[in-house]
């Protein structure tokens, strides 16, 4: 059965934070002080699901998704320094406070950490996100190691690698410790000595913080993280810190792939 054969339910909070301003923290607080209304009934448990039948209010105003709007989709090349998230408990620079106003609604396909830096694709559509970040798409990084790209490291990069503890580069309070890495589609070794090697890599994954992971397992912290490409789409000379909308032949190929997923 396709997709648009049935009701596609959602977390409360994800389908708030998908379609307003609120961020997914922010929709869990609203919910928990009773300020969330669904189907006329208001609601406090943070594990429920809607569907674009439901009726959601925060407060008076309705939460809803405009099932007739235009899909945009933009590619925005994100410096190191921001958080890819709509508001940071620490206070940190966010890739909102760069974007224009009119992108502060748009969620990202997947995401960059803090250090890293690159490609973002952004999109106002839940559909094209959800597809996007749990597609099988390649992922193009350039990145830069401490130290040597072994023949060991290059036979996992071939073979794939499975860890029951894959905490070393990790964020400290990560939950996830065990990692399946699948085989890489594609590697290519710039530079390569004992002291720092440049690789560009292309994955068909979007772990938590994988490529980190993986080289972390060799004793290799990486210091400089680029995402180049993701699905065929490219920075190509695009600024650090500025966006730009998909071209009329990105548009094309998303389109044949939404319909493919569908």
């Amino acid at each position: 059965m396709k997709k648009n054969e049935t009701i596609e339910r959602t977390r409360l909070n994800k389908f708030i934070s998908h379609n307003s301003k609120y961020s997914r923290r922010e929709a869990d607080r609203l919910i928990e002080e009773g300020k969330v209304r669904v189907n006329g009934n208001v609601v406090d448990n943070l594990a429920t699901q809607v569907s674009n039948n439901d009726e959601v209010y925060v407060n008076k105003s309705r939460i809803k998704e405009d099932k007739d709007k235009i899909v945009t989709v933009i590619v925005y090349n994100k410096p190191k320094g921001e958080i890819v998230s709509k508001k940071d408990p620490q206070g940190r620079k966010t890739i909102y406070d760069t974007l224009d106003a009119k992108y502060k609604h748009f969620m990202s396909a997947g995401r960059l950490d803090y250090a890293s830096e690159g490609l973002l694709l952004l999109s106002d559509s839940v559909d094209v996100i959800d597809a996007l970040t749990h597609s099988k798409l390649e992922r193009v990084y350039k990145i830069k190691v401490n130290g040597q790209i072994t023949k060991q490291v290059e036979a996992a990069m071939q073979n794939g690698l499975e860890l029951q503890d894959a905490s070393d580069g990790a964020f400290k309070n990560s939950k996830i410790k065990s990692m399946k890495f699948s085989p890489f589609s594609g590697y290519n070794i710039l530079t390569n000595n004992e002291k720092f090697s440049k690789i560009k890599v292309a994955i068909t994954e979007g772990k938590n913080r994988e490529l980190r992971r993986f080289f972390a397992h060799f004793g290799l912290d990486v210091l400089d993280l680029k995402r180049l490409d993701f699905g065929g789409i490219s920075l190509n000379n695009l600024p650090t810190g500025k966006s730009r909308y998909l071209t009329r032949e990105e548009y094309k190929n998303l389109k044949i792939f939404m319909n493919e997923d569908a």
